[in-house]
C-alpha cells in the first residue's frame, strides 16, 4: 500500500496486458472506563464467525484488539524487494492483478495480520478522470498538467472504477477467497482534499502554496474540483464493496495542512458527502478515517460520520479517546519509529498503546505507515506481541 508520498518511486505507464493472469472467477450501552477516565461503550457478546477486526468495530465483545499495519504490504519486506527487481515500476506493480494480490497477501502469509489491505495507491484513480499522472523515480508523484482553471476541472471525468481500474475489483475478489475471512480485507481511497492537492500542487508539497492561492483567490474553482473528487471517491468505495472489501480507509493526508475554519469549509463537508453516500448503499460497510497530524481537528474528524477515527502517534491514546466519545472506534497509534527499537521496547510502547485505548472498539495500528528499512524480525514481534494480548 502506497499513500502517502514522503519518499520518491519509480513509474511505469504502459499496457499490462502481457502480464501473467488469473482465472476470474439507536441503543442504551453501558459503559466502561479506560485509561485518563475515557469511556468507551461497553462491548456487545457475539458468537459471529466474521473477521475480528469487523467485530470489534461494531463494539461486540473481543478477547484482544484486531492489529494491521499501514504500509505492511511492501516497502520494508524482502520479498516485496525481490517484485521490485523484476518489476521496477510502482504502477506497473500496483496496476496488475496478480502482482497486486501477491503483493497485498505477502504480510498475510508471514504475519497474518487481522485486515489485509488492497496494495495499491491513493491517485490510481486519477488515469481514469483524465488527468494524466507519473510516478517517477527520484521525484515522486508528478501531474502532467496541475489543474488551476475552470476549463481544465470542466474536462476532469467522473470516475469509473469497473471500467478505469477492473483490476482492483478483480485484486479485492481474489483477496477475499485467499483470506477466507480470517481476516478482514480492507480498501482505500484518497479523501477529496487530498487528491486536489496533488493535482493542483503538481504533486508532493512542503508549502501547500498553490492549493492555498486556489482555495482563498478562486474558491469556486477548487469547490468545484472537489465536489467531481467527492462523487468518483464515493462510488469507488462502493465498488470496492461490492468487490470483496469489507472495509475501507479514507486517507485525507494533506487536510491537516489546513486551519480548522478552512477544513471545514474545504474538507468536511466532501467527506460527510461520501460518508452519507456510501452509508445509503453499504450501512454496513465500516469507514475509517485517517488524516496525519490531526490532533487539532479529532472532534471534525469524528463528525464526518466514519466508524473509525485512526489517530496518528502525536496524540495520546487516551486523550484522542476522551475526545473522540464513547460510540466512535479508534485505530493506531504507536509511532512507525518504535519498530527501530529494542523488542521490548516494542513491546512496552504495544502494552502502553493497547491500556491506554481501553478495552473494544480498537485497532492496533501504527500512528502512519511502516518506514522503509524498518527490520521485519522487528515487525514480526510487533504482531507476535499484539496477537498475544488478552483484555
Amino acid at each position: 500500500m502506497s499513500c502517502i508520498h514522503n519518499s520518491p518511486l519509480p513509474c511505469f505507464s504502459a499496457s499490462y496486458s502481457s502480464f501473467p493472469r488469473r482465472n476470474r472467477c439507536a441503543s442504551f450501552n453501558p459503559r466502561v472506563h479506560c485509561a485518563l477516565g475515557g469511556t468507551v461503550a461497553e462491548p456487545k457478546s457475539t458468537t459471529s464467525t466474521e473477521p475480528l477486526l469487523l467485530n470489534a468495530v461494531r463494539g461486540e465483545d473481543v478477547e484482544r484488539p484486531p492489529v494491521w499495519l499501514m504500509r505492511q504490504a511492501g516497502r520494508y519486506m524482502k520479498s516485496y524487494q525481490i517484485i521490485c527487481e523484476k518489476y521496477p515500476s510502482f504502477r506497473q506493480r500496483s496496476e496488475n492483478t496478480d502482482l497486486v494480490v501477491e503483493i497485498s497477501l505477502q504480510p498475510w502469509n508471514v504475519f497474518k495480520p487481522d485486515g489485509v489491505i488492497l496494495f495499491s495507491d491513493i491517485l490510481t484513480p486519477l488515469s481514469g478522470m483524465n488527468i494524466p499522472f507519473d510516478i517517477v523515480k527520484g521525484k515522486g508523484p508528478i501531474i502532467a498538467n496541475p489543474i488551476s482553471e475552470t476549463a481544465q476541472v470542466d474536462q476532469v471525468r467522473e470516475f469509473v472504477p469497473e471500467e478505469n481500474v477492473p483490476y482492483v475489483g478483480e485484486a479485492l475478489t481474489i483477496l477475499r477467497k485467499e483470506v477466507d475471512n480470517k481476516a478482514a480485507v480492507l480498501g482505500f481511497v484518497g479523501a477529496p482534499f487530498t487528491l486536489a492537492s496533488y493535482v493542483v500542487e503538481g504533486g508532493s508539497s512542503k508549502h501547500f502554496s498553490k492549493i492555498k492561492r486556489l482555495a482563498f483567490s478562486q474558491p469556486q474553482i477548487l469547490h468545484a474540483l472537489l465536489q467531481k473528487f467527492t462523487s468518483s471517491m464515493a462510488r469507488y468505495i462502493q465498488y470496492q464493496a461490492d468487490n470483496g472489501a469489507q472495509a475501507v480507509q479514507i486517507f485525507d493526508s494533506w487536510a491537516t495542512e489546513l486551519s480548522p475554519v478552512d477544513f471545514e469549509e474545504f474538507s468536511l463537508p466532501y467527506l460527510k458527502q461520501i460518508v452519507e453516500s456510501v452509508k445509503r448503499t453499504h450501512p454496513d460497510l465500516p469507514l475509517i478515517l485517517y488524516a496525519s497530524g490531526s490532533g487539532g481537528l479529532l472532534e471534525r474528524l469524528a463528525s464526518t460520520g466514519v466508524d473509525v477515527v485512526s489517530l496518528d502517534w502525536t496524540v495520546d491514546m487516551a486523550e484522542g479517546r476522551r475526545r473522540l466519545g464513547a460510540d466512535i472506534a479508534v485505530q493506531g497509534n504507536v509511532d512507525p519509529g518504535v519498530l527501530f527499537g529494542s523488542k521490548e521496547f516494542i513491546t512496552k510502547r504495544i502494552n502502553d498503546t493497547v491500556k491506554k485505548a481501553g478495552k473494544g472498539k480498537h485497532i492496533l495500528n501504527l500512528g502512519h505507515g511502516i518506514v522503509v528499512g524498518t527490520p521485519e524480525e522487528n515487525v514480526a514481534h510487533f504482531f507476535e506481541v499484539a496477537k498475544g494480548i488478552r483484555y
